[in-house]
């Protein structure tokens, strides 16, 4: 495999027609540089237009819940509240064919890896109360804005949004002793703050105690919503002083006083710059990138670039691509593929013009990876042990049939010789020999369901 071809694997989601020779136009460098600069470059029109059409993007969690929400009205006919059913898919459908069309035509391709990696890390559950209306404004507003900003900024974005603060519980998280310690509002809730340590931050190793989680969980006392009575954010977020705790806490070895909103933006501060967020990030980083198991040195390397950068992911990604381990031959074409990044990369291989968003989204119900219904806070994982098996296998080839039938993009059966040539070297001598010994009717799908396709 060429060094262009692992860029691709690894910096986008594979690769489409033109991809190889565009890399070797203008060199593999100014092609890392340029991805890690995703506003330099040009959104084809076509995807903005689409992007504009599917208006539940660009509403808040306010106005969303306001908007599509059903209402319980008893004089409502059977076909109104069927309309309004039907209305309230919207959202999470609007917000997966957004995310599909992206990652599938985008040339911001790393941008687009970026945002699935860090939902994943920040997960939220779309069928957990309300958060179905709100996962495409929580992508839209917590996680692409930062992909390849600062955690910093990252983290703090999804410390406050509602879809994070319904799916961890702490909307209703209360310092038991406050003044609005009262029906559902009864005490404290550990969930996020515990999270907050063992998933987006510190790590489960990460050094933190079980005191350090309670006086988050207290820090967090009061974060919640008012998505009714206008008290909150344009996204819904409310600190009710009400709720919190205001005593003195010590985190992490430091004192924090007893604030209200800057006990938490210095906690924020505090797990952003701590070395063992810059270990974990970096290890989580290297093991998308590289390999399943990466090299201590280079989770070393990125983690004191971490540091040093104040949190630049763009910093420590640019590292990243420039370290020999990244570029080591033995590791091109070894990392399995999601379920997620096999159909993806598939769709793209086939240089469809006209993606089929609802059957995608379909297939990855199928291979047990349904976008944004991950429903446990981890995320779904990118490593082999956790997606290959003989059923996996089995669903994948079968998918392949479909893809190279049309089934998934136009309906026009794909060209193997064609295909041959876009994916070039990522295909194995021996697997283009089998598809040669084969009947002409079969290439296309021999090739999108071999074993080749099935590592980045």
């Amino acid at each position: 495999m060429t060094k262009s071809l692992h860029i691709l694997n690894r910096l986008s989601f594979g690769v489409r027609p033109g991809d190889i020779e565009q890399i070797q136009s203008m060199g593999i460098e100014a092609y890392i540089q340029s991805q890690l600069s995703p506003d330099s470059i040009p959104e084809p029109p076509q995807i903005t237009r689409q992007l504009n059409q599917w208006r539940t993007l660009k509403l808040t969690p306010v106005q969303l819940l306001r908007q599509y929400k059903p209402r319980r009205q008893k004089q409502r006919s059977e076909e109104e509240r069927q309309q309004a059913r039907q209305k309230a898919k919207q959202p999470l459908q609007q917000a997966i064919q957004a995310r599909l069309l992206r990652a599938i035509a985008s040339p911001r391709q790393l941008q687009e890896v970026m945002v699935n990696f860090w939902f994943n890390h920040f997960n939220v559950f779309a069928r957990k109360e309300d958060i179905k209306f709100w996962v495409g404004a929580y992508e839209q507003q917590a996680i692409r804005p930062y992909a390849l900003g600062r955690f910093r900024d990252l983290l703090a974005a999804t410390v406050h949004h509602p879809a994070m603060l319904v799916y961890l519980d702490n909307w209703r998280n209360t310092a038991p002793n406050s003044p609005g310690a009262k029906g559902r509002f009864r005490g404290i809730n550990e969930n996020y703050a515990r999270e907050l340590m063992e998933l987006h931050t510190l790590g489960v190793d990460g050094g933190y105690s079980q005191d350090d989680v309670i006086a988050l969980a207290y820090m967090l006392t009061g974060w919640g919503l008012d998505l009714d009575e206008n008290k909150g954010d344009s996204n819904g977020f409310y600190f009710d002083i009400n709720r919190h705790d205001y005593s003195d806490k010590l985190f992490l070895g430091q004192r924090i006083k007893g604030s209200g909103v800057a006990e938490v933006e210095q906690a924020i501060d505090s797990l952003a710059s701590h070395p063992a967020t810059a270990r974990y990030i970096s290890y989580k980083l290297a093991q998308y990138f590289v390999a399943d198991d990466p090299p201590s040195g280079l989770v070393k390397r990125l983690a004191k670039e971490f540091l040093q950068t104040e949190g630049d992911i763009r910093a420590v990604l640019d590292t990243l691509f420039q370290r020999p381990e990244f570029w080591q031959v033995n590791e091109y074409g070894r990392k399995f593929k999601t379920p997620y990044d096999y159909i993806i990369s598939a769709v793209r291989a086939t240089g469809t013009k006209e993606p089929n968003l609802k059957r995608i989204s379909g297939t990855l119900n199928q291979l047990s990876m349904p976008l944004y219904n991950c429903s446990t806070p981890e995320g779904y994982k990118n490593i082999q042990e956790a997606w290959l098996s003989p059923d996996t296998m089995l669903r994948r080839v079968s998918l392949a049939t479909a893809i190279a039938q049309g089934r998934l993009g136009d309906n026009q059966s794909v060209d193997a010789s064609q295909l041959l040539n876009t994916l070039g070297d990522s295909i194995s001598a021996q697997t283009k020999m089998e598809i040669e010994n084969s009947p002409e009717k079969l290439r296309a799908a021999l090739i999108l369901g071999s074993p080749d396709m099935m590592y980045r």
